[in-house]
């Protein structure tokens, strides 16, 4: 297994380089706020990022720092975007997903358990099949961290909050402590409650049809992105336990009882080789699956939410304008209170107006930069699976020929 505390200098690089649209910063031109995660140090129950930046901007007292930062500061960083309503009518970028390690050490144990009963060469190619997972697995979760941060830096407006500046500039820890038992229930009857007003307003016919439409797709769209990410899964752990397959025939090929001058040597040294040409094959049709397709899908399911969330915010504030309409109407019939009814609806009607505008833009940028990326990676993907498949028809042609041979 990798060393808990080994660095990884070169965290992958985001799986899609977006393309902006008009209204966000392009970060190919624009190198006035650069960000990225320049290292990061896997420990027992925790991974720390280096964040560093590279600013021509006067809002920041030097132009290339670093700072540390854990995944609990990240979600935080998120909760005050998504807690501002200045930014009510704005795609939050959705928070990285947490480092989970689990699954490769939990394999890792039991394969530990099960050493004694495969041969020796059969347990250390499992073993550094595990640990490639591990390295794959803490890669992914550097670059998902990175994606979050590229993403805000690229928005015109959140670029500029002062706590993101806090975030990226403050060298020391931002004392994000646990939430207490009252705080948690808290948050959990508010989630509740949001949950279901959500339900509520589920229903509630909107005045603009743009708005009606994208809402119904997009319900839809993210639930077929969670059937999709299901079957994508079921395939990349197909294409795994074809490669450990692989690895166990290789190992009986290599236990069985022949010598050097035994006349089936060539036979069975050629086979057990391409046996292991095709595992490390299938492997990277594995690992190549499940980065440029099934992260894909995972980042988007959550941005897809990210998109709901906006729709919720602004069909709650038109509820809210309504209701501020009825109420100014009591007021004109009761002939009390008209001038703060009148306030009440104007700053609800100025609110609407802007969620939707805003929303417009942010969505038109939605689609277009899920447009850009699926295209991009679903070509690659279509290129590293012929690369892999012409590859396994010359590692089958050439095993026929040496066996012919032998």
């Amino acid at each position: 297994m990798m060393d808990e505390d080994e660095r990884e200098p070169e965290p992958s690089e985001e799986p899609t380089k977006k393309e902006r649209a008009e209204s966000e910063v392009d970060l190919e031109t624009d190198r006035s706020l650069v960000v990225d995660i320049s290292d990061a140090l896997s420990e027992q129950n925790k991974v720390k990022y280096t964040v560093h930046t590279k600013t021509t901007l006067q809002t920041f007292k030097k132009s290339d720092f670093s700072v540390i930062r854990e995944h609990e500061e990240f979600v935080w960083l998120h909760d005050r975007f998504t807690e501002n309503e200045d930014y009510a009518g704005i795609m939050i970028p959705p928070p990285p997903p947490r480092p989970n390690f689990d699954e490769p050490r939990v394999k890792l144990a039991k394969l530990r358990e099960g050493e004694s009963t495969m041969s020796k060469e059969e347990y250390t190619k499992m073993k550094h099949e595990l640990e490639a997972e591990y390295l794959a697995t803490f890669k992914k979760t550097v670059a998902m961290h990175e994606v979050f941060l590229q993403r805000i830096t690229a928005h015109p407006r959140l670029r500029g909050d002062s706590v993101f500046t806090v975030f990226l500039e403050f060298d020391g820890d931002l004392s994000i402590r646990q939430k207490s038992t009252r705080e948690r229930l808290g948050s959990l009857f508010k989630g509740i409650a949001t949950g279901v007003d959500e339900m509520y307003l589920q229903n509630h016919k909107d005045v603009d049809e743009y708005f009606e439409k994208e809402k119904a797709y997009l319900t839809e769209y993210n639930a077929q992105l969670h059937d999709t990410i299901r079957a994508a899964d079921k395939m990349t752990r197909a294409h795994k336990a074809m490669a450990d397959s692989f690895i166990g025939i290789a190992a009986h090929v290599s236990a069985l009882p022949y010598g050097d001058k035994d006349p089936l040597f060539l036979l069975f040294k050629k086979s057990e080789d391409s046996f292991e040409k095709l595992r490390k094959l299938e492997a990277r049709s594995a690992t190549d699956e499940d980065l440029k397709f099934s992260d894909l899908l995972r980042y988007y399911e959550r941005d897809t939410k990210a998109a709901l969330g906006l729709m919720y915010r602004r069909i709650r504030s038109l509820a809210n304008l309504q209701s501020s309409t009825k109420a100014l109407d009591k007021a004109k019939q009761k002939g009390k209170g008209v001038t703060e009814a009148e306030t009440n609806h104007r700053k609800a009607n100025e609110k609407f107006d802007q969620y939707s505008e805003i929303g417009k833009q942010e969505l038109a940028d939605f689609k277009s930069r899920r447009i850009v990326a699926f295209k991009k990676n679903l070509v690659d993907l279509a290129e590293l699976e012929l690369k892999h498949a012409k590859a396994q028809m010359m590692v089958l042609k050439t095993t026929l020929t040496n066996l012919q041979d032998a």
